[in-house]
């Protein structure tokens, strides 16, 4: 009888199943847009699944993006970068809103800058939209980014929204939230927060946006300012994303030149692989 997770067959190589996460880098806050608050970048791409079939020997893709750039008075902070394994691809978070824009697209949506539009959740299925603006002028507020696990806030006359929920994987073993909105900034008021990875967004000139955790694929936080002498704080570069891999323990995983990973000590049958760096080209490969 086959080992666990070992499909054995005399007419091709023997295969093994991998569950996977594959989180990608978050966008970054939008930043430094006089007298409006600037919107938070959506979190990065979520992908997960129990089972994926894996040949021993074989080289498979394997990338982890890097978190977006904050953005500057006019620009949008940029997107995430995306992550890869084998044939699963999530895209990279969508950054947020400077000046008049909309939030850019992406894994999940980047939030909003005065009166524009949160950016929309691009491919479908692996994050949520981000937060609008209020809708009129002032629009004080920017919107929060988009989660892997809810849209984000919309800004108000006043204040920031938050940053849209990542969501829970316990494939290291433990509960951790991924993929989570940036929060975003406010000219005075309230600043919109962060969840799931995400950075929170700003409130003052004084005070600093949030960036995104690493490897944890959270979106960094928008901008704010004081109204009063119309001044703008900074936005903040979103984190960078992470893959995951689990499969039996009666393999051994190879990681290509270029990967940076963690393999602790085997348990209930298992091993888990963390890759916290990996660029264009690199692979893994078991034995």
């Amino acid at each position: 009888m086959p080992i666990l997770g070992i499909v054995a067959s005399q007419n091709r190589p023997r295969t093994f199943t991998v569950e996977y996460l594959v989180v990608a880098g978050g966008g970054g806050g939008g930043g430094m847009r006089l007298c409006v608050g600037n919107g938070g970048g959506g979190g990065g791409g979520y992908h997960t699944a129990s089972a994926i079939g894996i040949s021993p020997s074989i080289n498979y893709s394997v990338r982890v993006g890097a978190g977006g750039a904050r953005g500057t008075a006019t620009v949008n902070g940029t997107n995430g970068v995306e992550a890869i394994f084998s044939t699963v691809t999530s895209a990279g978070g969508g950054g947020g809103a400077s000046g008049n824009n909309n939030g850019s697209d992406g894994g999940s949506g980047g939030g909003s800058c005065n009166t524009g539009a949160g950016g929309a959740a691009t491919p479908s299925g692996q994050g949520n939209a981000g937060g609008g603006s209020s809708g009129s002028v002032p629009a004080l507020g920017g919107g929060g980014g988009g989660g892997a696990g809810a849209v984000g806030s919309a800004g108000t006359n006043s204040n920031g929204g938050n940053g849209g929920g990542g969501t829970a994987s316990s494939i290291s073993g433990s509960s951790v939230t991924y993929a989570g909105g940036g929060g975003g900034g406010s000219m005075g008021g309230t600043a919109g927060t962060a969840s799931g990875g995400g950075g929170g967004g700003s409130n003052s000139a004084a005070a600093s946006a949030s960036s995104g955790i690493i490897n944890r694929g959270g979106g960094g936080g928008g901008a704010g300012g004081n109204q009063g002498t119309c001044t703008n704080g900074e936005g903040a570069a979103g984190g960078s994303g992470v893959v995951i891999l689990k499969y039996p323990d009666t393999l051994t995983i190879t990681l290509g030149a270029g990967v940076t990973g963690t393999t602790p000590a085997a348990s209930g049958g298992f091993k888990v692989t963390t890759i916290t760096a990996a660029g264009i080209g690199n692979t893994v490969s078991w034995s």
